[in-house]
């Protein structure tokens, strides 16, 4: 079984580590995983004034997202929290009421910084909106990827062997996740 994963990288930037981590965790993923980015830097700040009449942007977004067997949100964190940008982006995917496209979708959630604690409590503030948004959230393990000057070369392969190790362990485990949450094989 293949199964699509939508992933969301939380900055906007080209040039973002996040970017770079997303490239490498598609090369790590094992072969059951395909991953493809659902665009976010396009979409209008959200207002309930759209919901009568949602832009294409929009649809064309919560399409991919219905799309994707399982979403992977890779993100900075800033000012102790998500990007705003990420957080226009969940409420695009739960609006209006009542058809929200995360509800029942398996997610993870991972991210790089280049400081000691990396992306920890973004993920956290993630974790709670994604839980109200009833999408099932990998608990273990938990990825804090603390990010250094050659991590990633510019092919997406991660040139610290440890580092390496872990984040395909966390794939394979985020793939896990998946299968359980299709029923594929049963909850442990």
């Amino acid at each position: 079984m293949t199964y699509t994963v939508g992933y969301i990288v939380g900055s906007l930037s080209l040039k973002s580590i996040n970017r770079k981590l997303a490239l490498a965790l598609s090369r790590l993923a094992p072969p059951e995983l395909r991953l493809t980015e659902i665009p976010i830097g396009e979409l209008p700040l959200y207002s309930h004034d759209y919901d009568p009449s949602y832009p294409a942007v929009a649809l064309d977004f919560k399409d991919a997202i219905k799309a994707s067997d399982a979403l992977l949100f890779v993100t900075p964190e800033y000012n102790r929290s998500i990007p705003g940008a990420l957080k226009n982006a969940i409420d695009w995917a739960t609006r209006p009421y009542g058809s929200n496209v995360l509800n029942g979708k398996p997610s993870a959630i991972i991210g790089a910084s280049p400081g000691p604690i990396s992306t920890a409590v973004a993920q956290q503030h993630l974790k709670t909106i994604l839980s109200f948004t009833n999408s099932p959230v990998l608990g273990q393990p938990e990825a804090y990827i603390q990010f250094s000057k050659g991590l990633i070369d510019d092919k997406g392969d991660i040139q610290v062997p440890s580092t390496a190790e872990f984040l395909t362990g966390y794939m394979r485990a985020f793939a896990a996740h998946i299968r359980r949450h299709h029923h594929d094989i049963p909850d442990l």
